[in-house]
This record gives C-alpha cells, structure tokens and sequence, in this order.
C-alpha cells in the first residue's frame, strides 16, 4: 500500500511540475489619448495667478513606460466675458505654466490645446468655496467604534446648488483620500463633515493616532465636475459586490478636430481652503 501511495504521489507531482508553459494572453489596447490635468485652484486668500496644466499621454495597461509627457503643445486659457488670454508656457516635462491668471468667481473660462494638428477645448465657470469655520477631533460619529476622525465645519451658502470635493491626507502616506458632497438635503445649513481611516492588516494601514497630521483641502466645484469626480471615486473605491464596473470616464476637453480622439481628464477651476490638524491624547 506505501508503494501506491508513492507512486500516486510521484504521478500528480510529475503533472503539476508540467503545467508550467506560460500562457499569453492577447491584451485589447486603445488608442493612444492626451491626458489632461488642468485644475486652476485659487486658494482663499492668494492672488491666484500661478497656474500649472499637465500634459501627457496615456499609455497601455501593462506598458512600463513613465515618458509620457507632452511638450510640444500649445495651451491658452481664455475669460469668455473680456477676451483675455492667459498662455500656459511649456517647463520642458510636461507641465505648462502661468504666473498672470486672472481668476474671477462665476466667470467662465475656456482652455484651448493645439497638439499633433488638432485642437482640443473645454469651457468651465470658476466655482467658489465656502470658509471651514472649525476643525476638531471626536470618536463618536466613524463607521468603526473608538476611532480616531476629523471633523470639518462649514456653513453651506443658501443658494441652492453648492458642491463640493474633500482631499484628505495623513502625512507620511503616499496617496490622498478624495470625498464628494453636495446641499441636496442640507443647503444653507452648518455642515459637521468627518472623515476617519479604516484599518487594513493586509496592507498596513491604520486608523490615526495621536501625533498624526492630516492636511484637508475643500474645493468648490460644478455640478458637471462633481458628476464626473463622483464616477472616480466609485471606480476607485468599489469592492467586491459593491465594485463598480470599470469604463472609459470622459471629461470635458473635446476635441474639436476629430470627436472620436477625445482627452482624458478635465478643466477645472476651484476656489480652494486648506488647513490641517494634529491628532492629541483624548
């Protein structure tokens, strides 16, 4: 009976060790679009005037190549009220910058891109923000008991329509946590806005503690972009039976040469608030 036994073991050895051809499988890829990062963020209190668009290309799935970057477009901003240009120049990696930007609250705005013989264009309305009147601490109000989360407090202004985006970031960690929300049920009231980080054994992440520093950004935005922002986050952050179905999300640079060779990304153009709070003993 051992020898059978060792025998049978011997033979299923013998076929796992040679099922070890690797299989390719053929990858459908797109073609290749413009990514456009242009957020012109005017943060309470500055002037506003220096502005950075990035420029690059995407690039498929599995492809390791990190020089993507475009620098040889030509990008202006226009006020579509006075005609004013504002031209981004090119830094040499991808990034165009201006230091005369006009920003002006409810104006709108179009960004015009010429590259490889076609023309992309997008037109948005500088979105304002309301001011965070306090931040603080509690354990009360998170999904987990006896955890650690910040609460931020703003007044939602009474015209009905506000939305807003939230960035969250604890010092130390590599990437941002993105939130959304709008006055649909809340217009003109305070808002109590708390955020808290929930602990992940398998990739080490824990809730905050005492001493950390989280650095939090509120943007006023459009209702487009909210839209738009709110399919990221749902792509970004599903799980499980929960996990949202990826797709191609398009933004609002079209191009106005070839409809079918559309961008990726977005013109946007916020009022911003930044603060940041460190955690104590409680």
């Amino acid at each position: 009976m051992r020898t059978y036994i060792k025998f049978s073991l011997f033979i299923v050895l013998a076929f796992l060790s040679s099922c070890t051809d690797v299989i390719d499988v053929p990858v459908q890829e797109g073609p290749t679009r413009l990514v456009v990062e242009a957020s012109l963020d005017w943060e309470k209190g500055t002037q506003g005037n220096i502005q950075t668009i990035k420029l690059s290309e995407s690039t498929a799935f599995f492809d390791t190549n990190t020089q993507t970057a475009v620098t040889s477009a030509n990008v202006i901003v226009t006020n579509d009220s006075s005609g004013a240009n504002f031209i981004f120049e090119h830094q040499s990696n991808g990034e165009y910058l201006t230091t005369n930007f006009e920003p002006i609250l409810g104006q709108s705005y179009t960004l015009q891109i010429s590259y490889n013989g076609e023309i992309f264009s997008a037109t948005e309305t500088m979105t304002g923000v309301t001011e965070i009147t306090d931040v603080f601490q509690d354990r009360e109000d998170g999904f987990e008991d006896d955890v650690l989360e910040v609460h931020v407090i703003f007044t939602d202004p009474p015209e009905e329509g506000n939305n807003y985006l939230f960035k969250f970031q604890r010092r130390g960690d590599l990437l941002p946590e993105l939130e959304e929300a709008d006055d649909e049920f809340v217009n003109g009231n305070e808002i109590d806005w708390w955020y808290e980080i929930e602990e992940n054994e398998d990739e080490n992440v824990l809730p905050f503690q005492p001493d950390d520093i989280v650095d939090i950004e509120m943007y006023g935005v459009s209702r487009a972009y909210y839209n738009y922002i709110d399919i990221l986050i749902d792509q970004i952050g599903g799980v499980g039976l929960f996990e949202a179905t990826p797709v191609a999300v398009k933004g609002n640079c079209i191009n106005t040469t070839n409809a079918d060779s559309y961008a990726f990304g977005y013109f946007r153009l916020s009022e911003v608030v930044r603060t940041s709070y460190t955690f104590i003993e409680d």
